[in-house]
């Protein structure tokens, strides 16, 4: 009843430090897809559909942050669930890809791992959904280097590069517009995107953690929320930075 993506990417700042990324954005043809299905920290990705088992994403991203390989920590997990045929759930760590779909799920379902990235749905119109997405990311996405200091296989986020955040949202519209979940007698949508980084700020960007639960538009009106929250942020910036950069509403204007 669902379709996401997870991916990671490793970046450099104008500074030079180098830094990890992950994200998860996922749709579906019910309300409230963004309180179930993505899971996410500066160490991993882990979305879980189909017949949701929240425990999948909550346990797996925490045994991710404890050092564990993405493969092992829901592997271990699906082991000890009954209903691991009717689930599907996949992710990123730093290293390394997971994906599965149970032998029960609904058609059409299916999943892809590609280098930096998983895309998994089921319920779906058919397998293009997935590729378009997970080819719509990949043109996208930032390149690997293989010159830098951080050595080959670094991501060097080029300075054109849109947010992930974005290029997310970007993805998912290429799934909708493939033909996405097929159950079009369900009018009432949800979408959401969510983003960490190892890369810290003086205020979090807003757009890196947003849901639309309840929408007839899931893709427009996530994208819509999106460039609203980065209009708030760079208006917000202006007018707080010092009070941000000092810790204090003494710094505050009016």
């Amino acid at each position: 009843m669902t379709f996401s993506i997870c991916v990671r990417e490793r970046y450099e700042t104008d500074d030079g430090e180098s830094h990890h990324r992950f994200g998860v954005a996922v749709t579906t043809r019910l309300p409230g897809v963004g309180a179930l299905c993505p899971f996410v920290s500066e160490h991993g990705a882990v979305a879980t559909q189909s017949l949701v088992n929240v425990e999948l994403g909550e346990r797996g991203i925490e045994y991710v942050d404890e050092g564990l390989a993405v493969d092992d920590s829901i592997e271990a997990l699906l082991n000890t669930d009954d209903g691991a045929p009717q689930r599907q759930v996949h992710g990123v760590d730093r290293d390394d890809s997971f994906a599965f779909s149970g032998e029960e799920c609904v058609d059409w379902f299916g999943h892809l791992e590609r280098d930096h990235a998983t895309v998994a749905g089921n319920m779906l119109t058919g397998e293009d959904v997935l590729e378009s997405v997970a080819t719509t990311y990949e043109d996208h996405a930032v390149h690997e280097a293989t010159d830098r200091s951080t050595g080959p296989g670094a991501v060097v986020a080029d300075t054109e590069t849109e947010p992930l955040a974005k290029r997310l949202i970007d993805a998912l519209a290429a799934g909708h517009r493939e033909g996405g979940d097929k159950r079009e007698e369900l009018s009432v949508q949800s979408a959401a995107v969510v983003v960490e980084s190892t890369e810290s700020h003086e205020w979090e960007p807003p757009y890196n953690d947003l849901r639309v639960d309840a929408t007839e538009t899931p893709i427009e009106s996530l994208r819509e929320t999106y460039d609203l929250a980065v209009m708030g942020y760079e208006a917000t910036l202006e007018r707080y930075s010092d009070a941000f950069e000092e810790d204090s509403l003494a710094e505050a204007t009016d």
